[in-house]
């Protein structure tokens, strides 16, 4: 009943979209604020839907990780293995891979998997964040049937030193440390950014799936187990060098490396001893991007060459007496990415916009288990290239038409189109109708193919078309703006890609051969600045149908016309935020119904997940000295202490605590 209760709030109460960069920052200020709604009816956007993170957000979050900056304040579902553990997005009710992830510019999705861990990306080296919802993403790539998850890092052109300083001291050990300073002049910048974040990850939960006999009460209950065997750390840096010729020349060099260990908690359902079954993955990441932008009268020429590095080391041992610690399996993998793309854009008069774009991107990777003898090797190149034209109509009707036609390993795909429109209902008013309709093409990644034992490489390619329909409204007072947005989406996706166990005793992916995902986003905001007070509220709310239709002799009847796997029907989340006089309080609350394990979405059974809420509170004060600023914050999170899973048999923590605090100047 909470999720119902949500969606009548967000319907009734919050009337607008998520903002883009808030009316100020609190604790923790970001200095540049990028105004998203104000731009929202242009030309190039026409049939787009996209969303940002508040900077205000962004900045009281700054020492959690990706995957829960976007569980709690986007449309986008994340399905979580445990703390610190893999973090997976379903966008639109996709599966993991069907998310594009760029960081500034470049496509930093694993050519293996074909998905990004969201755990392992910070948000401390985020400064602004944006999603392209389902089909919208085409007019940057290709293949993100659910859309794609935005990454870049902003210059701040201003003379002299900042510097920023962070500590964060927490629930079950856990230390988070982040140190920021740049310096510069109207010409050149320079930023740094280092960090450090680990947590003993100890904490102790009711394990409901082991049931014990108590002898002394004589009844059957389930033990208090510890989630042990799940530390994890992360350390990395940042680094950002720009440089202006002149007003038309930019060029821009960033680099970001981190090397993250964690071990991996058994499976709640494990009744084995505990010197057995010991999981540990480490990560090891390089990418590094070098842009040079050149603006013309009328044109603006954008190139951009990155590389990404990527090396992980998995192992599963078991500790026998007289022997040590036994490998059953030690994998190791390597993964070489070459990105480059070149981008022209020109205005025609204030009517007319045409863009082109080609990407050259070569992928080389190689894995192998060490134990087992097994592995393979694989490359893939890319050429791509995409065409648009975006043209407006007496200022009142924007269209948007998109040709994508990529050739993959020497084979050319077939062509993808993108046509969208917005329409402003009343001149002078900021209410919007858009849309848009388009085909979309997802390769199988290179595991799906070749991964030893399994891969399949006669996997047909995911492709389908996708249509969305919505409108949003903004409305600006003296004191006071809303803004709303509600969007009908449909995908119909043939050959989705799953993996299923077989009989020859391990798990390999097949076609399933339709897929109808279909649903509504609806999220709301409104910001009040009266005297000292400023308060701020948003949120939003997804209901989600994603249908398996796949071949019934594969699947049985049970499984037609079901929804798939760890997607929740409904799922939502509002977030408040109040200032006052250097006080702070905001309030988290995240909702999500019920999960399925099963492909028959069998409820008799125990192996589905079932409805969790979530809230968390933070209360911080900042003091101005005058030359320096000194802040803190303290955070509970899961205030009600709810008992809750992302995945089956993987323990999340009860109510926890979070002390933060900051330096600077």
């Amino acid at each position: 009943m909470q999720y119902r209760i949500l969606t009548y709030l967000m319907f009734l109460i919050l009337p607008g979209a998520l903002f883009s960069q808030g009316i100020r920052d609190s604790v923790f200020r970001i200095n540049e604020v990028r105004v998203q709604a104000d731009e929202r009816f242009k030309k190039e956007q026409a049939g787009v839907k996209s969303s940002g993170v508040d900077s205000l957000v962004l900045s009281e979050k700054i020492n959690l990780s990706l995957s829960e900056l976007l569980s709690e304040n986007t449309s986008v579902f994340i399905k979580n293995h445990g703390r610190g553990a893999l973090a997976t997005a379903s966008f639109r009710g996709t599966s993991a891979s069907h998310t594009q992830v760029t960081w500034n510019g470049i496509n930093i999705n694993a050519p293996m998997t074909g998905m990004t861990d969201f755990s392992l990306i910070p948000v401390y080296i985020i400064d602004d964040v944006y999603l392209k919802h389902g089909t919208g993403s085409i007019t940057e790539m290709n293949g993100g049937l659910g859309g794609s998850v935005n990454l870049s890092n902003k210059v701040q052109w201003k003379p002299g030193w900042q510097v920023k300083y962070l500590q964060g001291l927490g629930s079950f050990r856990t230390f988070d440390e982040f140190l920021q300073i740049g310096a510069g002049n109207q010409k050149f910048q320079s930023k740094t950014r280092v960090y450090h974040n680990y947590s003993r990850n100890n904490f102790t939960f009711v394990n409901r799936g082991i049931i014990h006999f108590n002898p002394e009460k004589e009844i059957l209950e389930h033990p208090l187990d510890t989630n042990d065997y799940a530390d994890y750390k992360k350390y990395g840096l940042l680094q950002e060098f720009y440089y202006r010729f002149n007003a038309k020349n930019i060029l821009a060099f960033r680099y970001w490396g981190q090397h993250a260990d964690r071990t991996i908690p058994k499976a709640t359902s494990y009744e084995g001893p505990d010197h057995s079954n010991l999981n540990s993955q480490g990560n090891l990441d390089h990418k590094a991007v070098m842009e040079w932008k050149s603006y013309g009268i009328n044109s603006t020429l954008e190139a951009v060459s990155g590389i990404s590095l990527k090396d992980l080391d998995y192992q599963l041992v078991n500790r026998i007496t007289g022997l040590g610690e036994v490998p059953a399996v030690h994998s190791t993998s390597t993964q070489r990415s070459l990105l480059n793309h070149i981008t022209y854009t020109y205005k025609l008069r204030k009517k007319l916009t045409i863009k082109a774009r080609v990407d050259m991107n070569i992928h080389s990777v190689a894995s192998k288990d060490a134990v087992a003898v097994i592995g393979y090797e694989g490359q893939r190149q890319e050429l791509l290239s995409m065409v648009s034209v975006q043209r407006n109509f007496a200022d009142r009707l924007n269209l948007n038409f998109v040709l994508r036609k990529d050739m993959v390993d020497g084979k050319l795909l077939p062509i993808v189109p993108f046509a969208g429109f917005d329409f402003k209902v009343i001149r002078g008013q900021k209410w919007h109708i858009k849309g848009n309709v388009a085909r979309n093409y997802h390769l199988p990644s290179l595991n799906d193919m070749y991964w030893q034992p399994g891969g399949n490489p006669n996997l047909m390619p995911e492709e389908g078309f996708s249509s969305e329909l919505g409108t949003e409204y903004r409305m600006d007072l003296d004191q006071l703006m809303i803004e709303s947005e509600i969007t009908f989406f449909r995908s119909d996706i043939d050959n989705w890609i799953i993996w299923i166990p077989s009989y020859k005793g391990y798990w390999e992916p097949r076609n399933v051969k339709n897929v109808l995902s279909k649903g509504i986003e609806l999220s709301g905001g409104m910001k009040v600045e009266k005297g000292a007070f400023r308060y701020s509220v948003s949120g939003t709310y997804t209901f989600t149908r994603s249908l398996n239709f796949g071949d019934q002799d594969i699947w049985g009847d049970e499984s037609y016309g079901k929804q798939l796997v760890y997607v929740p029907v409904h799922s939502g989340n509002v977030y408040f935020n109040l200032e006052h006089r250097g006080y702070t309080f905001s309030w988290q609350y995240n909702a999500f119904s019920e999960r399925f394990t099963t492909s028959s979405n069998d409820v008799t059974r125990r192996d589905w997940l079932y409805p969790y809420f979530m809230n968390d509170l933070s209360m911080g004060k900042e003091l101005p000295m005058e030359e320096f600023t000194l802040s803190a914050q303290f955070r509970i999170y899961n205030l009600f202490n709810e008992t809750y899973h992302s995945v089956l048999y993987r323990p999340m923590p009860g109510r926890n605590f979070m002390l933060v605090l900051m330096f600077r100047m």
